[in-house]
Order: structure tokens, then sequence, then C-alpha cells
């Protein structure tokens, strides 16, 4: 009998750790969510603040009838240095709007792999940051070639005549690359989710799931965000088509059809441009 009452008390103490338990992860779950969203909101505010300043200061009109974007150009007094940081600031804020609707259902997924593991919170920081990392690289690297870009337009107006069309012809590839086998196989490995026990949970192993997450990203994002560069970095309706687009890919249950389905008015939006850029529409 004494026996059958300890045996009842473990089982009660154990159920109660369990319920303790349960209850603590979903404190933590809701904790990462409210992060999450006001991560969103902070940077979405500050980067519609940045592009209506931008705006604000208007556009070089080129040969061709187009308008250059500021972001491409130093502000009186400023340094190329300081040009540059201030891009790859303005750039990091705007991949954070951009990237955490569909970063977030990773995460997810990242800290389900890991249960129960201790300094999850961190962990899944680690994770964030080796991701935006990565597209901070991409960020960098941008902002040069947009700047010899922008100067060889200045410098010889039949190159700046022809860009309309070029624009047109980079959309319609872009479109394209949606269509491609490629897409596909970094479009699975952005949603591809780690089973219980494959990560181990430690800051290394989150660093490098980061990079791997950022890497497939933006590979994964290739076309959408070429069609964002040239169309227009700081411009707020092409910020949100596009990552409206790179959102439902991720997020929608049948992504290979989806992502053909926006291929597919990527096309004929650029096959537009191209005729419009020609004269004909």
């Amino acid at each position: 009998m004494k026996r059958q009452e300890s045996v009842l008390k473990m089982t009660d103490a154990s159920y109660g750790k369990f319920e303790c338990a349960i209850c603590a992860r979903a404190i933590s779950e809701r904790a990462f969510f409210a992060v999450a969203a006001l991560l969103f909101a902070a940077s979405a505010a500050v980067t519609i603040v940045w592009c209506n300043s931008m705006s604000a200061m208007g556009g070089m009109t080129m040969a061709g009838g187009w308008t250059m974007s500021m972001a491409w150009m130093r502000m009186p007094g400023q340094s190329w240095a300081g040009a540059s940081s201030s891009f790859v600031c303005m750039w990091g804020v705007m991949m954070a709007a951009m990237m955490l609707p569909s970063l977030v259902p990773m995460l997810s997924r990242y800290r389900r792999a890991l249960g129960g593991a201790e300094n999850l919170g961190k962990l899944t920081a680690l994770v964030g940051a080796g991701y935006f990392s990565v597209w901070t690289t991409w960020g960098i690297a941008a902002f040069p070639v947009g700047v010899a870009l922008a100067a060889l337009e200045m410098r010889h107006p039949a190159l700046s005549t022809a860009v309309p069309i070029a624009v047109g012809v980079v959309v319609v590839i872009a479109g394209a690359f949606q269509f491609t086998a490629w897409k596909a196989r970094q479009l699975d490995s952005c949603r591809d989710a780690p089973g219980p026990g494959a990560l181990s949970p430690c800051a290394a192993t989150a660093w490098r799931h980061g990079l791997r997450l950022g890497l497939h990203c933006s590979q994964c994002c290739a076309g959408l965000m070429a069609i964002l560069l040239v169309i227009g970095v700081m411009d707020l309706r092409a910020m949100a088509v596009v990552a409206g687009a790179i959102t439902v890919e991720r997020l929608a249950p049948a992504a290979e059809r989806v992502a053909r389905a926006i291929g597919a008015v990527i096309i004929g939006t650029g096959l537009f441009l191209i005729a419009r850029a020609a004269g004909l529409g």
C-alpha cells in the first residue's frame, strides 16, 4: 500500500513537472512571436520613414524618361564611405521588414526542433543574426555595383536611354527564373523543417544554421530581389509587392505552383514594361 502511494506521488510530481514545462514553452513561444512582431513593426516604420524622405528629395531625370534613385548618390558633403554605410543601414532595416514574415516560421521550426533547450532565446537570436548577415553582405555588394552603373548611365546618354527596356528584360528573366528546377530546390530548402535532435543546441550550430537559411533564402529570392533593385530599391510599392510574393511562396501549401503563378505575372509585367519602353503601349 505504501509502495502504491509512493508511486502515485512520483507520478503526480512527474506530471506536475511536465505541465510546468509545457506552460514554460508556451510562454516562451508567445514571447518569441511578440518580439518578432515588434521587430517587424519597428523595421517597417523606419523603412517607410526612410523611403518617404528619399522620395521627398526626388531623383535625377535621365535620358529615356526615367528617374534615377538617390540611393546610389552621395548627399552634399557626404563621403563615399558615409554613403555606403547609410545604404547598408537602410538595406538592413529594409531586409528586416521584408523578410521577417517568411523568416519567423523558419525560426519557429528551429525552436521546435530544439525542444526545451536552454538559452533558446539566445540561440534563436543567433540564427536570426546569421540569416541577416547574409542579406547584409548582399547589400554591401549591391551598393558599388549600383553606383558604378549609375555613373555609366550619367556619362553615356545612349546607355541611359536603353535602361527602360533593360529593366523590362530583367523583369522577364526574373519571372522565368520562377519556373526553374533550381528555384524549386531552393524553395524546398527554405521550407524544410529540421527534425528533433537534428541540430545541436549550441551557439556555433545556431550561427551556421542561420547562415545556411540566409544563403538558401537569398538564392531563392534572387529573381525577386533583382526586380526590386532595377525598379527602385527604395520604392515602397515595389518593396511591398516583392515582400508579399516572397512570403506567399514560402507559406503557401502548394509552394511550387504559387511560385510559378508569381512567375507568370512577373513575365507579363516585364513584357508590358518592354512594350511601353518601345512605344508600343
